[in-house]
């Protein structure tokens, strides 16, 4: 399976029980990755649990390769409102093994993409990145995010970015 010719989509996971839901279970990152996003089964069953949150797999061609959360709370991720309607995007893994293969890319513009059809009222997307995850920002800035200058400081990891991506034209912040 190549990145290069993939189909990458998006979908929503809603049966924990679902051979989709054993998949993403079954994700893995790089031990030194692990503090940024956690354990992947672990988010995905808290996801499951939160009526505010959604649970989304990445999957290329019919391979699952990744996981994110998006949180709907009003002021989620940053602790505030964001002055229009957000949505957080958590925990996004794309599995070691898949890693370096433009699945993370393509697996944030068939979120945005999803975004817009399945929540068109949202938008604007906000994410937090660890200050010293270089690789994720880097890839979070090719994938149309931007850098608001501002740090977040709840994270456990350390001070983190805190990027956005809105939904429909808009200036930037």
């Amino acid at each position: 399976m190549s990145a290069v010719t993939a189909r990458v989509r998006v979908e929503p996971i809603a049966d924990p029980d679902s051979p989709v839901a054993r998949a993403v279970r079954a994700l893995r990152v790089a031990p030194d990755q692990y503090r940024y996003v956690g354990d992947t089964a672990f988010n995905l069953g808290d996801t499951l649990r939160d009526r505010m949150s959604e649970a989304m797999a990445v999957i290329a061609d019919d391979a699952v390769v990744g996981f994110y959360r998006l949180d709907f709370a009003p002021n989620a991720v940053v602790g505030r409102s964001l002055g229009m309607p957000s949505v957080g995007l958590r925990a996004f893994v794309i599995d070691h093994r898949h890693q370096g293969r433009g699945y993370g890319r393509m697996a944030m513009t068939a979120s945005r993409d999803d975004l817009r059809l399945r929540h068109p009222d949202r938008a604007v997307v906000v994410l937090t990145v660890n200050c010293i995850n270089a690789p994720a920002i880097s890839a979070y800035l090719k994938a149309g995010f931007i850098d608001t200058g501002e740090l977040f400081h709840g994270g456990s990891a350390g001070p983190q970015h805190v990027m956005l991506q809105f939904l429909h034209p808009h200036p930037s912040p």
